[in-house]
């Protein structure tokens, strides 16, 4: 279903929210107080609009309050983000999502009413740590402060092994959710399923689990 998104702010985060929402064929309002930024955008974004969102007018005469979502994409100017999101609440912008540069910044934006606070850059250097930390770590999405969900390269102490040989659940507490073996991906696995090196194992755990299964087949 097509949705009308504004991105406000096209630094590095705004520009890529706005290209993915664009071709997931949703409509996007990209804006920006610097005409270059807004120039680069213009034959990518639905709308690329020169304005500066702090001002209660500009936002007036945008119309934010016909889109179903708000992306404040601002960088560096923290004074310009906490109050775009202040004004885009105020204007019943129904779902605010603000990007913090720290956790300052972040807890002042909740605390003004911004419905989800993203850290590009602080989750980004955690995701890469986390896999550089490990040798079949590939990705992981956090599901919740504790609770991760990871794809993970089978190891070849795994090749040949059925789920029910592995018993990871029993072991480690994790749950593999599918299996993925070249291009075909096993939803649900059964248990008498076999592993084979290379396969790409879907899982959910905590973090704890997940990290005691690594060292364990590391």
């Amino acid at each position: 279903m097509k949705k009308q998104f504004i991105v406000i702010g096209l630094g590095r985060f705004g520009t890529s929210v706005t290209k993915k929402l664009v071709e997931n064929g949703h409509e996007v309002l990209a804006v920006d107080k610097d005409e270059h930024l807004v120039q680069e955008l213009a034959n990518i974004a639905t709308h690329a609009l020169q304005a500066d969102c702090s001002d209660e007018s500009v936002l007036n005469e945008l119309g934010v309050s016909n889109f179903s979502h708000a992306i404040v994409a601002i960088g560096d100017d923290i004074q310009s983000s906490i109050l775009t999101t202040l004004l885009l609440k105020e204007l019943k912008v129904p779902k605010v999502t603000a990007k913090a540069k720290n956790e300052m910044h972040g807890k002042v934006l909740q605390k003004i009413g911004a419905d989800q606070v993203v850290y590009p850059e602080r989750d980004m250097g955690i995701r890469l740590a986390r896999q550089l930390s490990s040798d079949n770590l590939i990705d992981y999405i956090e599901l919740s402060p504790d609770y991760n969900l990871v794809e993970i390269l089978a190891p070849p102490t795994m090749n040949g092994k059925s789920l029910k040989q592995l018993d990871i659940r029993a072991n480690f507490g994790c749950t593999i959710m599918a299996i993925k073996t070249g291009h075909k991906i096993n939803v649900s696995p059964r248990a008498e399923d076999i592993i084979h090196t290379g396969d790409i194992l879907l899982m959910i755990g905590s973090n704890q689990e997940i990290l005691n299964l690594e060292n364990e087949y590391e």
